[in-house]
């Protein structure tokens, strides 16, 4: 058995994914290594990222590690790394080494009609890593998976025209693909009880985005108390009743610089967020970008694949 290391501070960075669409929160790209040298780095370095991690092995084998494990991959194997966690990798054999990085912001693929499943996703307490026994027990899944990161990988490579929706697709399968594989029960799934009685908040927020939304609000709504409420949605939604109305409205105001033939601080109005510092703040942390730059970006990138 391996020795675990201890990660030493000096060998840890923090890496900033920079999306190749920023609509679709993800990059996805190849390596590939030919070189005679391998095996473990006497000085081998630990990264982490605010993105989730898959790797697919089409070629060679790599080995890898975390916290908690140290494994080995080849050809047809993936792994999963969840959002910051610690994580390294090396070439494991001489032989050439192609491998397939995926690296995607999952939160950012739920629309309001999967939202109930995004606690599932939102790692709380642990991270995704934890589901990597899916890949170990089931053959058939551990392929549909890989086959899904390879069509991804081909989608972002062509950029055909409607790719957007091609990936988008993919990624909700894998979604999907890894919640109805989870024989262990790790990925908790919300009761239908649950998002009956908060449907009438949920509609409430999706129709006041333009408006001051309060929790006193949605309390009077729903004829609970202010703390039992709070409570209550971070449990059932997998976040924070603030941080889900700041989610809908960047998503509002992301459309609407797409479609709409408004200002920023005009859509910031429309979003309900009428700060423009404020707005700024929470379209950067979204978004990585400030809104004119991401209106700039999505267009420059729709008229270079779709012409």
């Amino acid at each position: 058995m391996t020795a675990i290391a201890e990660p030493q501070p000096d060998l840890i960075r923090e890496e900033i994914v920079n999306y190749e669409n920023p609509l679709l929160y993800l990059k996805v790209w190849e390596i590939q290594s030919e070189g005679a040298s391998f095996g473990i780095p006497a000085r081998w370095p630990w990264h982490y990222h605010r993105e989730v991690e898959f790797l697919a092995v089409t070629e060679g084998k790599l080995g890898f590690q975390t916290k908690r494990e140290y494994g080995t991959l080849e050809a047809g194997d993936l792994v999963l790394f969840g959002s910051s966690q610690l994580h390294r990798v090396h070439k494991a054999h001489p032989s050439t080494l192609k491998f397939v990085v995926f690296q995607v912001d999952l939160l950012q693929h739920f629309d309001p009609g999967s939202m109930p499943y995004m606690n599932c996703f939102s790692e709380l307490t642990e991270p995704l890593s934890r589901l990597n026994y899916i890949f170990r027990e089931q053959p058939a899944v551990r392929s549909e998976a890989f086959s899904l990161i390879m069509d991804i990988h081909r989608e972002t490579q062509r950029k055909e025209l409607g790719y957007e929706l091609a990936v988008g697709a993919a990624i909700k399968r894998l979604l999907l693909l890894l919640l109805r594989s989870d024989t262990r029960g790790l990925l908790r799934e919300s009761r239908d009880r649950d998002l009956v009685r908060l449907r009438p908040a949920i509609d409430y927020i999706e129709n006041r985005l333009h408006e001051k939304i309060t929790v006193e609000d949605i309390c009077r709504l729903l004829n609970i108390s202010y703390h039992y409420f709070i409570r209550h949605f971070h449990q059932v939604m997998g976040i924070s009743f603030v941080e889900y109305v700041n989610y809908k409205r960047i998503k509002k105001a992301e459309r609407l610089l797409l479609t709409r033939d408004l200002n920023v601080s005009e859509i910031g109005l429309e979003v309900g967020i009428p700060s423009m510092g404020q707005f700024y703040k929470l379209f950067k942390r979204h978004n990585r970008c400030s809104p004119s730059e991401f209106r700039r970006r999505m267009k420059q990138d729709f008229f270079c694949h779709h012409d």
